[in-house]
């Protein structure tokens, strides 16, 4: 696979606390949100790069309890961003769900 975040899927991101991924996978969709009505290429290149993120995420095999989660979590990402939202997901929603993750990152530190 071509990784876009080649230092990340070499193994650094599997030093990280699933905080920190989880922190970081938002900021990405952040970006996608914020870019969205204003160049549509940034934005799907910033889906593109939480996906990747998402998915090194579910890769790797300290998360296996939040598994599940991230898995719906991948689906409904892609639904919101690539198809119809039939999850009814909207920008506040995204903002709520990844915000914690940040606080709780920050916080570990």
């Amino acid at each position: 696979m071509n990784y876009q975040h080649k230092n990340l899927a070499s193994g650094k991101w599997f030093e990280l606390t699933f905080f920190e991924q989880m922190a970081n996978v938002g900021s990405e969709v952040e970006r996608a949100i914020s870019w969205r009505d204003k160049n549509r290429e940034y934005s799907i290149k910033a889906i593109e790069r939480a996906l990747e993120l998402l998915g090194l995420t579910i890769e790797n095999t300290k998360n296996r309890i939040h598994l599940k989660e991230l898995k719906r979590l991948h689906e409904v990402l892609v639904d919101y961003f690539y198809f119809d939202n039939q999850f009814v997901s909207s920008d506040k929603l995204w903002h709520n769900y990844f915000h914690p993750f940040n606080y709780a990152a920050r916080r570990n530190k």
